[in-house]
């Protein structure tokens, strides 16, 4: 198989690394040099600006989209002054925002290496996607976080298909798979990701759900410490991104300058 730097460096955090797209560039060179037909991401690490050679070809039926917290049946019940590993600034600034009183340390890893770790005490809690518990058969393993409390990542959950743009052939192949209601709300959540100029580094949360050709669409933003958080919502005809768009615009509009800062504005 192939190991990616991200892979390979689970000691540092990957905004240090170049930020999630360090797992895709790999894989694209193989794409690229005809070594492979495609390549399949979990699209919560796909970034939101790609390379025009490249395209989505299927977005598989998405897994649930919530975090589950391991460690404490909910996040009121955290210890107070908790210690909490997550290398991710959505999770850490939601966190702060509810429980300011908890300090977050940069924890990264497989789901074992992550459950080790608090197992032997080098942290109190820590988050990870129920998705990927789904997937490895450990539903059992911690408390998953209602979305109406809890803001998921843009496309948790879902996993994509890429292939180079020019290759028709397996364009065609792909399609075949390809689930629509989940497609959709991927395109909305990186519509909106587009809108906001967002980064490795910003901590924005999203849940887009499909439903009769309409999307509706929850946002939270946050400033980097969770001491500031702005909410909104919108709903649309589904596979229209301006909406999306126009809701960013709207609340980088209303947001204080420790949110703005974390976003560039639309690209």
């Amino acid at each position: 198989g192939l190991s990616t730097e991200g892979g390979r460096r689970q000691d540092v955090a990957l905004n240090t690394l170049g930020g999630k797209g360090v797992f895709l560039k790999e894989l694209e060179t193989v794409l690229l040099a005809n070594e492979a037909d495609i390549a399949v991401h979990s699209m919560k690490d796909v970034e939101t600006i790609r390379p025009t050679e490249f395209v989505i070809g299927a977005v598989l039926p998405r897994a649930d989209r919530r975090d589950v917290l391991i460690g404490a049946a909910s996040i009121d019940e955290i210890p107070h002054g908790a210690k909490i590993g997550t290398s991710a600034p959505r999770r850490a600034a939601q966190l702060l925002n509810h429980r300011p009183d908890c300090r977050v340390v940069t924890f990264r890893g497989n789901v074992a290496t992550r459950l080790a770790k608090l197992e032997a005490g080098e942290v109190d809690a820590t988050f990870l996607a129920a998705a990927g518990l789904e997937r490895l058969g450990q539903l059992e393993v911690g408390q998953a976080l209602a979305v109406e409390g809890w803001v998921p990542a843009a496309a948790q959950g879902a996993i994509g298909i890429e292939c180079l743009g020019e290759n028709s052939r397996v364009i065609e192949l792909v399609g075949a798979i390809d689930d629509k209601a989940s497609h959709l709300e991927v395109r909305a959540d990186r519509a909106l990701l587009a809108g906001l100029g967002g980064t490795c580094h910003s901590p924005v949360a999203v849940d887009s759900t499909y439903e009769d050709g309409r999307i509706r669409m929850n946002v939270a933003l946050f400033s980097a410490d969770g001491a500031e958080r702005l909410d909104d919502s919108t709903e649309f005809v589904a596979g229209d991104d301006a909406a999306p768009a126009l809701l960013a615009r709207k609340m980088l509009k209303n947001a204080g300058p420790a949110i703005v800062r974390n976003f560039g504005g639309p690209e």
